[in-house]
C-alpha cells in the first residue's frame, strides 16, 4: 500500500513525540493505533449498535441522573473518570459492568447497550465516533451536549 494513498475518513498520520514513531489517530473517536487504517470498502453500514458509559459534568444539557440528583463534576473531572475506566476496560474489566455499575445514561439498566440506530439519532459527535468504529472497536473520550462517553460498537 503506498504510503501516500488516502487514509479513511477521520484518521490523520501523526508522530510519536516520544519515540518519533509514525501512529495513527481518528478524530471521529479520539482512537490511536501503530498500524495504518484501511478502509474496509463496505462502506458506510445504514445503523449501528453500540455500548456507552457516560459521565455527566455541571455543563451537561441535563446535570442529573439515575446515580446523583445533582452532578457537580467539571467536565475536567468527568473526563480524568472516563480515562480511568479506559484503563480499567483494558486491564480486564467489562464494559458492561462498568456501564451498568457507572453509567449516568438510562441505558445502564442494559449494560449500556443503545440498540440499533442510524445517523440523525445521536448526538453528532456521538454519531460520527460511533459510525467510525469497527464492530468491537472501542473509542476513546467522546464529549458531546450529554457529558463524556467511551463508545463501544457492538454490530
Amino acid at each position: 500500500m503506498a504510503d501516500d494513498e488516502k487514509l479513511p475518513s477521520g484518521w490523520e498520520k501523526r508522530m510519536s513525540r516520544s519515540t518519533g514513531n509514525v501512529y495513527y489517530f481518528n478524530h471521529s473517536t479520539n482512537a490511536s493505533q501503530w498500524e495504518r487504517p484501511v478502509a474496509d470498502g463496505r462502506g458506510e453500514p445504514e445503523k449501528v449498535q453500540c455500548s456507552h458509559i457516560l459521565v455527566k459534568h455541571n455543563r451537561s444539557r441535563r446535570p442529573s441522573s439515575w446515580r446523583q440528583q445533582t452532578v457537580t463534576r467539571t467536565k475536567e473531572e468527568a473526563l480524568e473518570i472516563i480515562l480511568g475506566y479506559i484503563e480499567d476496560i483494558k486491564s480486564g474489566k467489562e464494559f458492561e459492568v462498568l456501564a451498568s455499575q457507572f453509567s449516568d445514561c438510562s441505558s445502564a439498566r442494559n449494560n449500556g447497550d443503545l440498540g440499533l440506530f442510524g445517523r440523525g439519532q445521536m448526538q453528532k459527535p456521538f454519531e460520527d465516533a460511533a459510525f467510525a468504529l469497527k464492530v468491537g472497536d472501542m473509542s476513546g473520550p467522546v464529549s458531546t451536549e450529554s457529558g463524556v462517553h467511551i463508545i463501544l460498537r457492538t454490530g
